[in-house]
């Protein structure tokens, strides 16, 4: 059955668990395509370019952004991040869906790229928790966990022209929640065109 594709956005504040959730629904679902975003950033242990992030210099993410190759892009703590426009409708247009892991300033300037997109803001159970992990991860210094504090607050703060909020108080009920906002999307009119008229037509719907 011919279908468009979706795109699923899903943001949180550093450390509340989004890249976890995120790994589990694309285990689930390999049909989920992944946006491969662009980066300034040195890659981090384990992480393979070209699969995780594409590694570029700043010199040539201005020049990719100043000839309008990015869907949406952002400056995150002190490095830029960027998702390419065209491979991501290539994808969209073949049927497969379309998740992005971005961050609130990222998923703003994407939802007016690609605006019939599905929009998740997961949540940590309070900041006092996230100071927590993030704590516990030991993969910052002081500095870097009160500002990772503050980004998160201000990030809350915009979760309102989310589609879904999902608070990662658990996990497994976080992801089935994940999954459950995934699922219901793929299954709107919008994502499924033809088959009301094939129904109609007398061929088999799926």
């Amino acid at each position: 059955m011919e279908r468009t594709g979706l795109v699923l956005v899903v943001c949180a504040p550093s450390g509340t668990g989004k890249t976890t959730l995120v790994k589990k629904l694309m285990q689930e679902f390999p049909q989920i395509g992944y946006s491969t975003s662009c980066t300034t950033r040195s890659p981090r242990t384990g992480e393979v370019p070209g699969h995780d992030y594409n590694f570029v210099s700043t010199d040539e993410f201005l020049e990719l952004r100043r000839t309008g190759y990015f869907a949406e892009w952002a400056d995150v703590y002190g490095h830029f991040y960027g998702t390419p426009l065209n491979p991501t409708l290539d994808i969209l247009r073949s049927g497969r869906d379309v998740l992005f892991d971005i961050d609130v300033q990222g998923a703003a300037q994407l939802r007016l790229t690609l605006p019939s997109g599905r929009y998740v803001f997961i949540m940590p159970p309070s900041l006092k928790i996230l100071e927590e992990r993030l704590r516990a991860r030991a993969q910052d210094n002081e500095e870097d966990i009160q500002r990772r504090l503050m980004t998160a607050r201000s990030e809350l703060g915009e979760a309102h022209w989310f589609d879904a909020w999902i608070v990662n108080d658990d996990l497994h009920r976080a992801y089935d929640a994940l999954r459950s906002v995934y699922l219901s999307a793929t299954l709107a009119p919008s994502r499924r065109p033809l088959v009301l008229r094939n129904i109609l037509e007398g061929y088999t719907a799926s």
